[in-house]
């Protein structure tokens, strides 16, 4: 998701948001070590997704 995107949504959807990404790289990484995952990318993907979600989270002027 963009950054674009994520400016605009409250911090309480960019709170669950982050809870879900973060279940998925825990599923991805499980599945991961199993020899299961199809799309390595995604969990860089997932990733870039959490980080950016939390650089918002931490802006000062966020409300």
């Amino acid at each position: 998701m963009k950054a674009i995107e994520l400016k605009q949504k409250p911090r309480e959807e960019l709170d669950d948001m982050l809870l879900e990404r973060r279940k998925r790289l825990e599923e991805l990484t499980f599945l991961s070590s199993q020899g299961k995952v199809k799309n390595v990318k995604e969990m860089s993907g997932v990733k870039k997704d959490i980080a950016r979600i939390l650089t918002l989270l931490r802006e000062p002027a966020r409300i």
